[in-house]
């Protein structure tokens, strides 16, 4: 029985050490874990995000046409109206030791409505197909996160927000409809973004756009590109003028 009791109590140490062995194993990891988590994850979570895309618009409508309106004045060349009588249908001058006056009743004031670059009518009335056309005008970066804040440049640092301006207009004879366009960015992750749906185009159309983003990668000719109706969703009568591309150059690491 002592023998069998003192193996029993011998098991029972064992038993217990590596239970605390273990345990202390289980919480070193965990700090470990922890400091590495701390130190190492940020940096990889950073590495592979997609970069933020910040965007402003203008819409802005095509040219309606104006009225303008002409008032004709009472002058020299406006026939006025009387009762017909011997004395003021004679063609020649007479001379009259006792003239007398001729009561003249004047017309009415006339005023006319001219249209000015369009005809006269306020109906829109559109045939055919739209056609939206993209145009890039310059680019730079934001030195805020707000679009109005747009420096023009071509050259920047790797800390900057590049930027692009770029115009879409629907140079078509119909409204587009809804519609979306893509832009491929020169970011860490090779990012394209897909905007949301913009609102319809009629002939004439357009809307002005900056897009500015972060996370650039860095080295020479960097390609930005927009591509307007890029699922085609819309049906067009020229697909070649959708997308436009320029370049810029990125300074840093």
């Amino acid at each position: 029985m002592n023998i069998d009791q003192s193996n029993a109590s011998v098991r029972q140490m064992v038993i217990n050490g590596l239970a605390i062995v273990g345990f202390v194993a289980l919480v070193a990891a965990g700090i470990w874990l922890a400091i590495y988590s701390t130190r190492f994850v940020p940096t990889v979570v950073n590495g592979l995000g997609s970069a933020a895309v910040y965007i402003g618009s203008v819409f802005n409508p095509a040219n309606e046409p104006t009225l303008s309106v002409v008032t004709t004045p009472i002058d020299s060349t406006t026939i006025f109206f009387g009762e017909a009588s011997s004395t003021n249908v004679t063609a020649t001058n007479t001379t009259s030791s006792n003239p007398k006056p001729i009561s003249k009743t004047p017309g009415n004031v006339t005023t006319s409505v001219h249209q000015i670059g369009g005809s006269a009518t306020t109906t829109n009335t559109f045939s055919g197909l739209p056609d939206l056309v993209v145009s890039i005008s310059s680019v730079g970066y934001l030195a805020s996160t707000t679009t109005d804040s747009f420096v023009a440049t071509s050259t920047m640092q790797s800390n900057n927000r590049p930027a692009v301006k770029f115009t879409i207009r629907n140079v078509g004879t119909n409204v587009s409809g809804q519609w979306r366009f893509s832009a491929s960015i020169p970011t860490r992750s090779s990012y394209l973004y897909q905007s949301s749906l913009q609102q319809s185009l009629s002939p004439g159309d357009s809307i002005d756009y900056t897009l500015g983003f972060d996370q650039p990668i860095a080295g020479s000719n960097k390609i930005i590109s927009v591509t307007a109706n890029f699922d085609n969703a819309v049906g067009e009568s020229n697909m070649n003028n959708n997308s436009a591309a320029t370049s810029i150059t990125i300074i840093g690491s």
